[in-house]
């Protein structure tokens, strides 16, 4: 059974590869998804590792949580499922319509 592992507070120059050769030191690492900004596809800093057993993720966790690598203390641990976001319709911040209303009121000539 698969253990997804979230790794965070990870140097910005790691690499997927990186991350597959050091989780691969306690199991067999069936996925690594290292988050990328969209805007400048540089690392976000955390990804998530899939072990391919409990107990290599057990093993990574107790090895790595905590850790410097490259610089950084490591945060490792299971990963929790998503939370559902729940969509209103307001999407954020305030209804907001359209340009016009600059809060000025009526303007009077």
């Amino acid at each position: 059974m698969n253990t997804k592992l979230f790794v965070g507070n990870l140097a910005y120059g790691v690499t997927e590869n990186d991350l597959e050769d050091l989780f691969g030191q306690f199991g067999p690492v069936t996925e690594v998804n290292l988050m990328l900004d969209r805007n400048s596809g540089r690392s976000r800093g955390f990804a998530f590792v899939t072990m391919a057993t409990k107990e290599g993720a057990d093993a990574a966790i107790q090895a790595l949580n905590g850790k410097s690598h490259e610089g950084r203390n490591l945060t490792v641990n299971e990963a929790r499922p998503r939370e559902e976001r729940h969509d209103h319709g307001g999407g954020g911040g305030g209804g907001g319509g359209g340009g016009y209303r600059g809060g000025r009121g009526p303007r009077r000539y």
